[in-house]
């Protein structure tokens, strides 16, 4: 019995490994601007991944108005750029704007953050 568990298990093991590239390809087309995979209509992929990126970036805009304010008008150009220079999205979306206002200031559309201010009661510290 062990000698045919060995290889349901390699079976296994490699079925996974398919499924896992397969899952990777879609997640690439719908937040990368990867091909579409086989047996995907590419319209309708191309659709959710605009979909997905309008929310993503309303999101960012609502975290990060700074960033949305810098971009005026060229926001949704401005993020759709953003985007397609990732191959993965952030973990989340509060790493998503910050990522983005970061992309923004290395441009130069985006200028630093003031610094902040030691408290008054540090001066009086040696």
């Amino acid at each position: 019995m062990t000698d045919q568990a060995a290889p349901e298990e390699e079976d296994l093991a490699a079925a996974r490994g398919r499924l896992a590239e397969a899952q990777g390809r879609v997640v690439r087309a719908l937040v990368a601007g990867g091909e579409a995979p086989d047996g995907f209509d590419p319209a309708r992929l191309r659709a959710q991944a605009e979909s997905l990126l309008a929310k993503r970036r309303s999101v960012v805009a609502r975290l990060r108005p700074d960033a949305a304010v810098a971009t005026g008008p060229g926001l949704a150009a401005e993020f759709a750029a953003y985007a397609r220079a990732r191959e993965e999205p952030p973990p989340n979306y509060r790493a998503d704007a910050d990522d983005f206002a970061a992309w923004l200031r290395e441009r130069g559309r985006l200028p630093d953050p003031p610094r902040r201010r030691a408290p008054w009661w540090r001066r009086l510290l040696p």
